[in-house]
This record gives C-alpha cells, structure tokens and sequence, in this order.
C-alpha cells in the first residue's frame, strides 16, 4: 500500500531468480505468477475498505506493465496480467473503476462520449500523445490477448473503446506504424471471444450500421508520429463543402475496405459469412422499403427531424449497398464454410426476389443475382459437393420460398426452375428434372450434359444417349414426368452404400418416389407398400437405387400417420435384412445422432421407430446378429442415457429384447451393460425408465439360468445388492415386483449350483 510496494511484494516473492534464465523461468511459472496475484488482489485486514485498498495498489499494478529492465520485464508484466485479471474476478466493479478505465482511458478520449462531446477544443489540440496511444495498446493486447480471459465485464470493457481500436487500425493500414499488428490482434480476439450475435452487432457498429460501438469523436483524427506510432489530434473544419463531401467519402470507403479485410482472417470460423448473409438480409429490407416507398424523396415543408431520419436512411441504404459490393470482391469466394450458410445466402436472395421481383433499371442485375443463388443449390444438387442427410433437412428450408417463386416470379423459365429444385430438394435428388442439371452446368461451367454420364459415358436403357435440353430451354410436362432421376447423395454415415447409379430409373419407379411424398396419408402409404413389394421381388431398378429408397422411407418414419410411418418401418427393415452390411450403419449412426433441425420431442420419437426397425431386422437376421452384437448394444447403451424418458425406456426394452436374440452371450461389454443398468435403477428420475432397467435384469438371470453364474461371474454381486437395494428403497410398486422375480430367479440359479440334486448310481467296477 506504500509507494513501490508492489513491485517490493512481487520482488519477495520472486526472490531467488537472479534475472536471466532464472526470471525467465519464473514468468513461465504461473503458480508463482498465481500466488503473487491472490496476494495483491486481497485486501489486507488493516486497510479500512476494498476501495481504498485498490485505489493505492491499482496504479502501481498498472505501473507493472511498463517496467523497462529487459530481464524482469516479462516477469513483471505476466505478474500484472494475472492480478489484473484475478482482481476482475473477485471485486468486478472496483476493478473496472481502478485498472480498466485508466487502462483505456487514452482510447476512451478518443471516443464519442456523451461527457468529452460537450467538450469544444481548438484545432491542434492533442487528445492523446503518442507514448501514451502506444503504450495503452500495448497494455490492452498483454491484459486482453496474452491474458485470454474472455469474461463478459473484460469483453464489455473492450467494446466501448473497439470503434477507436478499429479506427486506430486503419490509419495503420494507410501509413507505416507498428501499431496495426497489434490494433488487429485485439480486434480478432474479441470477434473470435464473443458470442456470435455480439460479434456480429459489433460489426456492423463498425461499419455504422448501428449504435453498439462508439466511433471516433468529431473532428478527431490520428496523424503519424515521430516513433513509428500515432497521435490523437483535434483538426481544423474544413469549409468547403465539396471538400468535405470527398474527405467524407473517401473515409468511409476505407473503412469499409479495412473491415473486409479484417473479416477475411475470420473465414474458417464462419463469422466472414455470417456477417455477408446479416448484410443481404439488410439488404432485402431495404429493397422492401423501396418496393413499398419507391420514390420516397424529401417533400418541401417537413420539418428537420424527419429530414434527418430521411437523409439517415439513405445513407444506411447507400453503406449496406457498399458493404455488400466490397464483401462479393474480396471474401465471397470463400466465405461460406458449410452448407447451413449457403442455405442462408440464398434463402436471403430468393426472400429479396420475392418481395422485389426484378423491374426497371436493375433488373438484369437482380436477375443475374438470383440466377446464381439458384444454379448454386442446383450445383449442390448435381454433386458439386457430398450432402449428408442432416444438409437436405436445412436445403428443406427453402422449400416455401422456391414454391413461392414459382408462383408470383414474372419469368416463366425462372419459375420453372425453382419448382423444379423444390421437387429435386423434397425427393433428395431421386427426381432432379433436366432444368436442375442445366442450372448445376451453368454454374459449375461445364458444357451441357447428353444423358447423365457416368465416367465410361453410361447409356440410356434403349442404348442411345438421351438429349439433355439446352441452359434455361423448358421442358413440356409430359417430357419432365419421364425424367430419370440420378442418386446424388452419399451414404450419411458409416460404409458407403450400393454406388450411385449414373443411368436413369424407370418412369414407374420415379411415379412411385414422387408419390411417397404425396400430401395424402393413403396415397402415401401405398406408394411404400409398393417399394417394399418391389424390395421383397428383388427388383434390380428398385436395388439398384437402394439408397434413394432408403432415404424415401427414413423421411416418411417421421411421418405422423401411423399408417405411414409403419409401411416405412416394414419397408426399412426388409430393405435392412437384405444389406445389413451397408444398411445397419446408416440406421444406427440415426439412432444415436438425430436430424439436424429437428425438435427435441419429434426427434425422440423418430429414434423410437428407428429402435423398432433394429428390432425387426435382429429378428430377420437370427443367428447372424452375433456379427453386429457390439455397435447394436452400444447404440442402445447410448440411448439409455438420452434426456427424453420414453427413449430411455424404449432403448432398455430393446436392449433386453437383443439379449435374448443374443442368447445372453455378450461378451466384453458385459460390465458396461450392467453399469448402466445399475445406474438407471439407482438414480433415473422416471420411474418407468427404472422399471425397464430391472426387468432387463431380470430377463438376463432368466435366460442364463445356470450359466449366469459363470457369464455374469465378475458382476453377480453387483446386480444382487442392485436388486436389494430395489426392493428396499424403490417407491414404484411394479420395479419392486420386477425386483423381487429376479431374486427368486437368482436365488433358485444359486441353490440349483450349491445344491445339486442327489442322484443313487450304481458303478460296477471290473478290477484287473
């Protein structure tokens, strides 16, 4: 609490280094670095109050950060970092008032606040000296970066002064200063630290598209200084208005560059394009308002204030317009890392077009721009990329807009595409129409195709090569029911299944794809009772697209209809007992992970069909299951553990049934298997789950009758005090009883290998 008695403190306790090596090794030590921290950031019993405690130590653990002696200096500001930062954790709101703001405050008077906007300075004035710009962006990169702590109090800190870092960072990017690393540094952590939407507001605040950061003050400006750093001055109006208006211009242009290219060291982490897809959804609003306004301009006679929200709006208008031009430049080749954000993209072009359709001057523009959005999800489509099960669900998206499309777009081949790509998205790619693959050639550049080659160059079934229509050409009705449908789409997970068949499927087996998707519930349902009749006849069109077919009935299992969904449980279980090989994989890793976008209840019922299809093909495959025992047990395991109840129930139930279907001979796994069941009828909260997990128990004693003592010999204790501990403590009246049948059960195992029953022999022996 004395002057320079922290550095006597953090001195004490480092005694002993000797400077070189040795400090060097003591800044890498972090428990002493710890232990000097917990030390000063504890006020001690003789000072009156937390507050005066920190006003006298604070300042000099700022001072820490600027010691000058090359040996201790590491040492010392490492001390510093981790005071500060343990300080910030135990008393936030002195910290902030005693180390965060003097550590900010050069940056803080930088800024538009409301108390410095009062404030009228003279031209020339010097807000900010170079030494003392340099050395608080020195200090915020080793208590922000190197500290890494990214605490909401730290990062709220750091927003108020980001519009004055990112400032700072673009007139480094103009001249030479070593400045720019770090203000880039600092700016890239907190992005990278911060909640996606805080992320995202904070850019657009630095472009000015809202209010969450605080920009520069008026008529403040940085000039080079004479160390390679920066000054903050206070410079002169300028009078000419043209003048301004350029100097005005030119400023934000550079802006906005800087920020592109500031965002594109954010590419892999998807925040690039999350910012590009929030910069087309503004720019879809602004194309709403002018379609409701579209000649909105000043009427003489208004007052001021309406003639600044006016003049506001324009400009808002006129910067999104920029940020998205700047944005399609630089960083668009790029900029999406997954499908989710391409479905963004276009969903935000094809909702522009809707509410905008392309009129007037920009039409060709608006057209150009759809066109892409769209040959886009036909690229993806036509197998420019490998989509996943969990991708058609987000794809399904955008399913509203294309019927949309389809319906009100003025131009007729625009619309036919885009109910084209909805069929093609609804049925997997099993029904891609000729414009898709047309759309798909235009965007990936390829001449159009004849016929869907495969890589010898397959042919139709009539032997010829069938003519693929030309980019954009319309295709009748009739020609379009006949199309043949291409399987796009690799297996979702585990082995890969039968391959992509290249030729094209029959007019009857894409009828009946297509009405797997009717809207009727009966039309429905007899549309899969016919691909499973087709499954049971071996039919080579129908196996030879197994996939396709596989992915029809696991889309209409989340059907509601119970007539629906059952033809597809019968229809994936045969499919399954066929290729167990290639079908168990995808039905599991289903199990296990659920669909994307789908909610927690819908889903929990959809892994519940799934558990009866594994049901069924167990039962199909008999005496082969053994083959699949381990990743069959280990799914349900996994289910057992899931939050909804009724799954957990559902799996312990299967997992029972499979043991059966195993004859109880399990293996390795059989601790897990009795840990989790041991587990589950200790402590699971639904007394149903609990049930399940007893009468598992039960069915395993039953079955193993006298061999339980040798295949459950390392776990037969446990599942006894188990099932006392059961009997003792369970409320449920039915667990009790399942309880109890197991007991007799094991106790009659147990007196049937003590007692032996007594059989009289009679051995006649013949001696020598």
């Amino acid at each position: 609490m004395r002057p320079s008695g922290v550095q006597a403190v953090v001195r004490g306790v480092m005694e002993g280094t000797g400077g070189g090596a040795g400090a060097e090794a003591a800044a890498v030590d972090w428990r002493k670095c710890d232990a000097v921290a917990k030390i000063l950031a504890s006020c001690p019993q003789q000072c009156l109050s937390p507050e005066d405690y920190y006003s006298l130590v604070c300042p000099q653990i700022l001072d820490l950060l600027h010691i000058q002696d090359k040996l201790t200096a590491r040492q010392f500001q490492r001390v510093a970092t981790t005071t500060l930062l343990t300080m910030v954790k135990e008393h936030p709101q002195l910290a902030e008032k005693h180390l965060l703001q003097p550590l900010l405050a050069p940056l803080l008077r930088c800024s538009e606040t409301p108390e410095l906007a009062e404030e009228e300075l003279s031209a020339g004035t010097v807000l900010v000296t170079e030494a003392e710009l340099g050395s608080c962006v020195e200090d915020v990169l080793k208590v922000y970066v190197v500290g890494n702590d990214s605490s909401s109090l730290l990062l709220g800190s750091l927003q108020s002064v980001l519009g004055v870092v990112f400032s700072l960072y673009s007139f480094a990017k103009q001249n030479v200063s070593y400045l720019r690393s770090p203000c880039q540094e600092i700016l890239l952590w907190f992005l990278e630290k911060s909640e996606r939407e805080a992320a995202l507001a904070v850019l657009e605040g630095i472009a000015g598209l809202n209010s969450s950061v605080r920009a520069l003050r008026p008529r403040c400006r940085f000039r080079a200084g004479s160390e390679g750093g920066a000054t903050a001055v206070v410079e002169e109006t300028i009078s000419d208005e043209e003048e301004a208006l350029y100097q005005k211009v030119s400023s934000e242009q550079c802006h906005v560059e800087n920020l592109v290219e500031l965002l594109s060291h954010c590419q892999k982490s998807g925040l690039a394009g999350d910012f590009f897809i929030r910069c087309l959804k503004a720019l879809t609003r602004v194309a709403a308002e002018d379609e409701a306004v579209p000649d909105s301009a000043a009427v003489p006679g208004e007052s001021l204030l309406e003639l600044e929200r006016y003049h506001a709006g324009q400009r808002r208008k006129l910067l999104v317009l920029q940020l998205v031009a700047t944005l399609c430049e630089n960083v668009s080749d790029t900029v999406f890392t997954d499908i989710a954000q391409v479905e963004e993209f276009v969903a935000a072009t094809l909702q522009r077009a809707c509410v905008s359709p392309a009129r007037g001057h920009g039409a060709a523009a608006e057209a150009q721009t759809l066109a892409m959005a769209m040959g886009l999800v036909a690229a993806m489509l036509g197998g420019a990329v490998q989509l996943q099960s969990g991708d058609f669900a987000v794809l399904k998206r955008l399913v509203p807009l294309l019927e949309e499309l389809s319906c009100t777009y003025p131009e007729p081949l625009t619309q036919e595409l885009a109910a084209d790509l909805r069929i093609a998205i609804c049925t997997h790619g099993a029904v891609s129409p000729a414009t898709v693959g047309a759309a798909a050639d235009g965007m990936l550049g390829n001449k159009p195709r004849t016929g869907r080659q495969s890589h010898a160059g397959a042919l139709s079934p009539e032997g010829d090569q069938a003519p693929r229509p030309g980019h954009g050409s319309p295709s009748a009705p009739g020609e379009r029911s006949k199309e043949q449908s291409v399987c796009h789409e690799p297996g979702t997970t585990g082995p890969a299944l039968a391959p992509c068949a290249d030729s094209q499927a029959p007019a009857g087996l894409q009828e009946l794809l297509v009405s797997a998707y009717d809207p009727q519930p009966p039309a429905r349902a007899a549309a899969l009772r016919h691909l499973t009749s087709l499954i049971t006849q071996r039919d080579p069109e129908a196996l030879r697209l197994q996939e396709k077919v596989l992915q029809v009935f696991l889309e209409n299992l989340q059907h509601e209809d119970a007539f629906v969904y059952l033809s597809a449980i019968q229809g994936i279980a045969l499919l399954s007992s066929e290729y167990p090989e290639r079908i168990l994989p995808v039905l599991l890793a289903r199990y296990e992970c659920p669909a994307q976008g789908t909610e927690d209840a819908a889903a929990a019922i959809t892994r519940m069909k799934l558990g009866e299809v594994l049901m069924r093909v167990t039962r199909a495959l008999g005496d082969m299951v053994v083959k699949h025992r381990e990743p069959l047990v280990q799914a349900f395991l996994r289910g057992a553990r899931d939050p909804d109840g009724a799954l957990r129930a559902s799996s312990l139930s299967n997992l029972g049934e499979l043991c059966q279907r195993l004859g109880f001979q399990l293996g390795s796994i059989i601790q897990e298997v009795t840990s989790c069941l041991t587990a589950i009828a200790k402590t699971d909260p639904k007394a149903e789950v609990r049930r399940a997990a007893v009468h598992v128990v039960v069915l395993l004693l039953r079955g193993l009758s006298e061999k339980a003592t040798e295949v459950l010999r390392d776990v037969l204790r446990d599942l006894y005090r188990l099932l006392k501990h059961v009997v003792a403590a369970e409320p449920d009246g039915a667990t009790v009883l399942h309880a109890q049948l197991a007991l007799e059960e094991l106790d009659a195992v147990m007196r049937r290998v003590l007692f032996p029953p007594q059989t009289l022999e009679k051995k006649i022996v013949v001696l020598p």
